[in-house]
Order: structure tokens, then sequence, then C-alpha cells
């Protein structure tokens, strides 16, 4: 059975714009909204009713979905169903070492002679933050997230490692998306980020990495609340 795509899933899921590649625009549609939780984990998806919610064909949603399945988010199964994948906690905690491996040398180095370019952007990022948590925008705060950590590479002179990193992690970004509505984790995020920003900008390195793996190690230290409130979510055999 098809599950409906949701209201929220709908205000990602528009029809192509103009001069872009549909096979393209499909994916980072189909993307979003997975890993938004708009489209959730397990839910069938009818790539017929992709295709007319999106106003393209369904051979560039047939191309999206296998590249999402590359990345591990999509199961398709041939002449049966394809679904959103569960999340795999193993995938999740690959994409974490990753992570904490790359960025903990980053922010070493970024603290050994942070620029002024960097101390304006990230004042202006934590600014943004600080309203996105002020008002109770989730979404909007993941984005920003994101950006403030997008920041950091581009600083580092390694901007294109975030894609390579994003392009892992979507198991763990969903995880943390779950994570982001528990009481005071999106104001924990913000005061995260202030805290490293602080560090990097005042030069002390050690500071910067011990903060740096508090953020990105919070939200699988609280693991077993997140599958208790959402046991469905996950593939069976994650422990």
């Amino acid at each position: 059975m098809t599950v409906p795509l949701s209201s929220k899933a709908t205000s990602l899921l528009q029809p192509i714009g103009r001069r872009q590649s549909a096979a393209g625009f499909a994916y980072e549609a189909l993307r979003a909204a997975i890993l938004a939780l708009e489209l959730s984990p397990g839910a069938s998806l009818s790539r017929a009713l992709l295709a007319a919610r999106l106003g393209i064909s369904q051979t560039p949603v047939r191309e999206a979905l296998i590249r999402l399945e590359s990345e591990g988010l999509v199961e398709v199964v041939p002449s049966a169903s394809t679904r959103v994948a569960l999340i795999d906690l193993r995938n999740a905690r690959e994409a974490l070492f990753l992570r904490r491996a790359v960025e903990l040398e980053l922010v070493r180095s970024l603290a050994q002679d942070p620029s002024a370019t960097l101390r304006h952007d990230l004042h202006d990022s934590l600014e943004q933050q600080g309203l996105l948590v002020a008002s109770g925008d989730h979404d909007g705060l993941v984005d920003a997230d994101a950006l403030f950590h997008v920041l950091l590479y581009q600083a580092g002179g390694i901007g294109s490692l975030w894609t390579l990193v994003s392009s892992r992690s979507g198991h763990l970004d969903r995880l943390r998306r779950l994570h982001l509505p528990s009481p005071g984790k999106a104001a924990a995020i913000l005061e995260d980020h202030q805290a490293l920003a602080g560090a990097i900008l005042a030069g002390r390195a050690d500071h910067a990495e011990a903060v740096l793996r508090r953020h990105l190690t919070d939200t699988l230290a609280h693991l077993s609340e997140i599958r208790a409130a959402y046991p469905g979510y996950f593939a069976a055999d994650a422990a």
C-alpha cells in the first residue's frame, strides 16, 4: 500500500522550474523530503504519483530513486515496491565517525589562524540561528545548522568535502531531525555553535575540539529515547 504524501512533503515536492535537469531536480526534491522526514522511513513510494507531483515524467524520477538508493535512502525492489529506507544505525555511526574525523582536524586548523572573514560569517550565522531558535523554526534551523558547518569547511579550504560528507550522512541526518523537537535540543545546538565559534576565534584549538566532539555525538547519546519514541522508523537489526 502506498503511503500518501503528507501536506509538508507536498510543499517540497513542487513542479519543476525552468532550466533545471529533471533528474537532478527530482533527486534534490526527494532527498530533501526524505531528510525532513516528510517522506517518512518505511513509506512506500509511487513513481507515478511522485512524477505527477513534481510535474515531470517517470524516467527522471526513476533515475533519482536509483541515485537515492546508492546513498542508502531508498530501497528499490524491481517489479515490486519502492520505499524510503528505514534508519540504519550502523550507517549513522559510520557517518558520525567520518564527520568527526574531518571536523576535529578542521576546527583545530581554523583555530590556529582564524580570519576576519570567518569571524564576520560566523557572527551572521549565529545571529540568524538565534532568531530561528527563538521563533521555534526547526526546519530553518536544520538548514542554518548545515550552513554553519559549511562555513567552516569553506574557511578551511575543503568546501568540496562537505558534499562527500553530506552524501554519506542521510541516516544520521534523519536521526538528528527526529531528535530536534526534544525539549532544549534547538537551544543546545545554538549554544554549541556559539561555544565552537568562540573557541575557534579565540585560538583555543583544544576547547574547539572538545565542543565539537560533544556537539556531534549528542544525538547518539539520546538514541534509546529516540528509538522509543519512533520504533517503526528503524531497521530491524538496529542496535
